[in-house]
């Protein structure tokens, strides 16, 4: 299992290629599930469906299938964003700076980055105790 995913243009909305980094706990649980599947063909998506088992999911059913998984674990008001927001807005409580975060979210305008970022209480505190 590499570190990077490359991305082409044609990958990204945006359709600006970009590297998306992995950590070593993500890189062992995708080589499980490569080694649970054991996919012989590389014409197949790593991630099959159903309906597309060698293009494997499209951007709408992407979403859609976030938001059954949402739904299903009884998160309300969550959307295919979430998982972004959430790791943009943990990235940044830990101080991790704009710029950094603003790559790996492929983001071309570091105000789209400081939009997903929420602020919660507990980074409040946390800010008011460096003083």
């Amino acid at each position: 299992m590499k570190s990077e995913i490359r991305l082409l243009p044609e990958q990204t909305k945006g359709r600006h290629p970009r590297t998306v980094f992995l950590n070593e706990r993500l890189k062992a649980e995708l080589q499980a599930f490569a080694n649970e599947i054991a996919i012989k063909d590389r014409n197949y998506a790593f991630f099959p469906t159903q309906k597309y088992p060698k293009r494997g999911f499209t951007a709408n059913t992407l979403t859609q299938h976030f938001k059954h998984i949402y739904k299903e674990s009884g998160i309300s008001g969550a959307t295919s964003h979430s998982g972004r927001r959430s790791f943009i807005t943990n990235l940044a409580s830990k101080g991790i700076g704009v710029r950094v975060l603003m790559s790996l979210a492929g983001h071309r305008n570091i105000g789209t980055t400081q939009a997903y970022i929420d602020v919660n209480d507990d980074m409040k505190r946390r800010a008011v105790e460096l003083i």
